[in-house]
């Protein structure tokens, strides 16, 4: 955990990469130019957020190879790939090419479950195999093994003039150690420990305390002490015990070099998304945690404080989802420039 002794060791980003329907690459070319700057600021990752049919990156990888051409030290992720939309054994082929192109810099994060709104897209997405595609860890461990160049089972050897691999092609060694697994509970922390990944943990958790009215007059504190839970029963049951990677992704706005004009739609912001910390939602149960805003200092207090950080060294915080391109290089800025050294991080060279 982050102390005078162990302070924050990896500061990273995360944005959802939003994009204008009439203009998109102009949205994408932003991600991109985002990602260069976080490079020259010294962080140590960058990560995006995954959307389908949606005014988001629909596919990161693809961002991520053109970002791994435009730099040349900073890690490259994604927060997270829902692999219900996706077929393992394309995922693996796709994580090593860019794995290899970027110099071994992609950070894979994945998750499963069915694919959002499956109800509304199964037609589109599995026209003939909907009822039979297994959405739970299945499909996960077939991702993981793959990667990790486990056999397909298919013809290895050569026909003709051509040669065949029966794992998948290209391999690229030391991609496995570097999946992370997007968990929210208990449960999916414990598999993610079991199977040696390594951990990302949001502002989104599940509910699973026996008392929900409990939590009513400090929502913030129970969110934070739910996901230290979670982190410690995932550090628990892996291999790796306390030296078990997990970073943490709040969403965190630093207004230290901020406008006035700036701070007060950030306030707004941040005001219009407080009211639904106060209660669990839907079936899931699903808590959010507050977004942090404020001068840097006063961040790296309320962070200090915060259960969950306090059980990490790693850090990925997210940017909000609706501002713009100006307003994240100042959030960027002040992340890199203030909070992160205020929290014993110091920016790569």
């Amino acid at each position: 955990m982050p102390t005078d002794d162990r302070p924050l060791r990896a500061l990273g980003f995360l944005t959802i990469g939003l994009f204008e329907e009439s203009d998109p690459r102009a949205g994408h070319e932003s991600t991109l130019r985002l990602i260069e700057l976080g490079e020259r600021l010294g962080f140590t990752s960058a990560w995006l957020r995954h959307r389908h049919l949606q005014y988001g990156i629909s596919s990161p990888l693809t961002v991520l190879a053109a970002a791994g051409q435009r730099t040349e030290r900073i890690a490259l992720g994604t927060a997270v790939t829902p692999i219900g939309w996706e077929n393992p054994l394309r995922l693996a082929e796709d994580l090593a090419t860019v794995d290899l192109l970027c110099g071994g810099r992609l950070n894979p994060g994945i998750s499963v479950g069915p694919p959002a709104r499956f109800a509304e897209v199964r037609d589109a997405l599995y026209p003939d195999t909907a009822d039979a595609e297994d959405f739970g860890y299945g499909r996960a461990r077939r991702l993981l093994d793959l990667v990790r160049g486990a056999s397909t089972g298919g013809f290895r050897g050569t026909e003709g003039i051509e040669e065949y691999s029966d794992r998948v092609q290209p391999h690229s060694p030391g991609l496995a150690a570097r999946i992370w697994y997007g968990a929210g509970s208990l449960g999916s922390a414990r598999w993610a420990g079991e199977n040696g990944l390594n951990l990302l943990t949001s502002n989104v958790i599940k509910d699973e305390g026996p008392d929900p009215d409990a939590v009513r007059a400090d929502p913030g504190g129970y969110f934070a002490e739910t996901q230290a839970a979670q982190i410690r029963a995932f550090r628990a049951a892996h291999p790796d015990g306390a030296a078990a990677r997990v970073s943490q992704g709040l969403v965190v706005i630093p207004t230290d070099s901020a406008t006035p004009g700036q701070i007060a739609r950030y306030r707004e912001y941040v005001e219009r998304r407080s009211a639904r910390t106060a209660t669990a939602h839907g079936p899931a149960r699903l808590r959010f945690a507050p977004d942090l805003l404020g001068p840097s200092a006063e961040l790296a207090e309320r962070l200090s404080a915060h259960a969950g950080y306090r059980e990490v060294d790693e850090v990925a915080f997210a940017l909000p989802f609706t501002f713009g391109h100006d307003d994240y290089v100042q959030i960027l800025t002040d992340l890199a420039g203030a909070l992160g050294p205020a929290l014993g991080w110091r920016p790569a060279a």
